[in-house]
């Protein structure tokens, strides 16, 4: 089955009754090049377990069972449901997971579907929820090797930003301070059906599992991170005063580091900004 032939997806939502939310961010992908380049870079191979969020219609599902050993979807959508088992009936390697991944125990998932599999994400994922998906993602310390997702071009831009940058913001350190995230591939509006009002980019972020900060000291991090970009124009010490940190503390810390007391949070780059979190944190 076609699945990226526009009649062919019509006639089979048709049959089961299945029309699009808007409200779950559903843009179905028909160009047929594009699903089997995110399946090679998202990891999809031998010895692969595949964790998929969200599958439309499966059409990026099923180019990951071709090449992976298995395939575990997780889908919010019940009324999916009956499409997919239309759809991908000529694979046995593939579960499809009814449930939202927000929610759902994805340690247990991987342990349960994958044994004896390395594991990598990959989904195509609505714009609405992609920053809440991908932190949980990576602050959950999961086995997972690799996260090859398709998102909105902005967002793909802020994700992959240097941090230093102006386009860096508190997701780009987060994403960075996990492992570090590469844009592939861009992809138009036009390749989705329905069409969206932006254009997109397939990015993949290459999970380091080594923590550069204790438990403690990452919680800190990351309050000092969102308290600084959630009011970026500001310097540094105003910016986290918010949070009760004293000015002549954050002052003295940036004199030790060779850092203007007039700095803002965006122009540091990691190693000052885990430098700066140390200090603080202590």
């Amino acid at each position: 089955m076609n699945l990226t032939n526009i009649s062919v997806i019509k006639d089979v939502m048709s049959r089961n009754g299945f029309n699009f939310s808007k409200s779950l961010g559903q843009n179905f992908i028909i160009n047929p090049d594009i699903c089997p380049k995110i399946a090679e870079y998202g990891n999809a191979r031998k010895g692969f377990g595949i964790l998929e969020i969200g599958t439309g219609v499966g059409v990026l599902t099923k180019e990951l069972a071709l090449r992976a050993d298995k395939v575990v979807a997780v889908e919010i959508d019940k009324r999916l449901i009956p499409v997919l088992d239309e759809t991908l009936s000529e694979f046995d390697n593939i579960k499809i997971i009814n449930d939202d991944v927000m929610k759902c125990d994805l340690h247990k998932i991987i342990s349960e579907e994958f044994k004896g599999l390395k594991v990598a994400v990959c989904a195509n994922l609505p714009y609405y929820i992609t920053s809440p998906i991908i932190m949980m993602l990576l602050e959950n310390n999961l086995p997972i090797e690799s996260i090859t997702v398709m998102v909105q071009k902005e967002a793909a831009d802020r994700l992959c930003a240097e941090i230093g940058t102006r386009n860096s913001g508190a997701i780009t350190v987060g994403v960075n301070y996990y492992g570090n995230a590469e844009k592939l591939f861009s992809v138009s509006r036009g390749n989705f059906m329905p069409s969206p009002n932006v254009d997109s980019a397939v990015i993949r972020i290459n999970i380091d599992h080594e923590r550069k900060l204790d438990e403690i000291q990452e919680k800190f991090f990351f309050s000092m991170v969102k308290a600084g970009f959630s009011q970026r124009r500001k310097t540094i010490a105003n910016s986290l005063s918010q949070i009760g940190i004293d000015k002549q503390k954050v002052y003295s810390s940036l004199e030790n580091m060779n850092l203007s007391k007039s700095s803002r949070i965006e122009q540091l780059d990691m190693n000052q900004l885990i430098d700066l979190s140390v200090r603080l944190g202590n």
